[in-house]
């Protein structure tokens, strides 16, 4: 089975974590990576930071994080901008090949 990249929205609830969004990457790792280098967030995981956004990997069908930043809701929407444009290029470059 091939390994798929993904981002892992969630914010902090009562209960912990919720996830509310994801986008998929398929198997380009490089694209991946760089990609969440690109994020606004901080690494430094507090309890008062209430969003997180996590680099997701699958390895046998089973979900490995592989980092993590916590963010504000202002950069969260910075951030949310950039996927969506990074995976429509992506999505598009696919198509051409």
């Amino acid at each position: 089975m091939e390994t798929q990249f993904y981002i892992l929205l969630s914010l902090s609830t009562r209960q912990g974590f919720a996830d509310y969004g994801q986008y998929f990457f398929g198997n380009d790792r490089e694209a991946a990576y760089d990609l969440f280098n690109q994020l606004k967030g901080s690494p430094d995981l507090k309890d008062t930071r209430l969003l997180h956004i996590d680099l997701m990997e699958t390895v046998g069908e089973l979900p490995v994080k592989i980092k993590t930043i916590c963010c504000t809701l202002e950069e969260l929407g910075y951030n949310c901008k950039l996927i969506a444009r990074e995976v429509f290029r992506l999505k598009n470059l696919e198509e051409m090949i």
